[in-house]
């Protein structure tokens, strides 16, 4: 598909969503390299809660949007970024059972389970970044115009919202289309909430410091 160069506020939505996730995956790398795995475990967290709340978020909110204003185009990209998110997602149930399976308690067995987490998400990264890209250059600038601004100002407050509501734990399995997605987002994600409780975050403060960086 040839270039094109429309932008507007469903696009900044998504750009800053994906600027969020290489943030975090910057701070997980940087704790992880100190040996601050209680750190490094907070920002690993809030990188997986962004990453599936952002995929749901496109997947009920843009990809049909592409496929009802691009044609068979619009389908067959969203039909692509439904498979990489898949993937994605499969990933980071991966990386999420690591958290969960029983090992025999000392040192070695955690510095191994941190290593291991350190590759899944070095190759969910590694994926992003390419599916991003893509979605960046190829699905939103030609999205963009057939939406028009006042549609673009709906997809965006859409986007927003549905995030708010959607799972935040990957579930590769569960459907990644509506009407099916949303039932079983709404489903799961007061449970996924739930056991957000039990999990460590980054403080107020080391979010503050990521703000302060990225404003100066």
């Amino acid at each position: 598909m040839a270039s094109a160069t429309s932008s507007g506020p469903l696009t900044e939505s998504i750009k800053d969503d994906h600027q969020e996730m290489y943030d975090y995956y910057d701070k997980y790398t940087e704790a992880h390299a100190a040996g601050n795995e209680k750190d490094a475990i907070a920002w690993a967290n809030q990188l997986v809660w962004e990453v599936v709340r952002h995929a749901v978020g496109e997947e009920i909110v843009v990809y049909p949007l592409m496929e009802k204003h691009m044609g068979d185009e619009g389908k067959r990209l969203a039909d692509e970024d439904r498979k990489e998110h898949h993937t994605v997602k499969q990933l980071l149930y991966d990386f999420e059972s690591l958290r969960t399976s029983s090992v025999l308690p000392g040192k070695s067995n955690e510095t191994e389970i941190a290593e291991q987490q350190s590759t899944i998400l070095k190759a969910v990264m590694d994926h992003l970044h390419k599916h991003n890209d893509s979605e960046e250059q190829n699905d939103l600038p030609y999205l963009e115009p057939k939406l028009g601004v006042e549609g673009s100002k709906k997809a965006a407050g859409d986007f927003k919202r549905t995030k708010k509501f959607a799972p935040t734990l990957p579930h590769p399995s569960a459907p990644d289309q509506p009407p099916f997605e949303t039932v079983v987002g709404l489903m799961q994600a007061p449970i996924d909430k739930l056991l957000d409780l039990f999990k460590t975050f980054p403080s107020a403060e080391l979010k503050a410091e990521l703000k302060e960086s990225k404003d100066t």
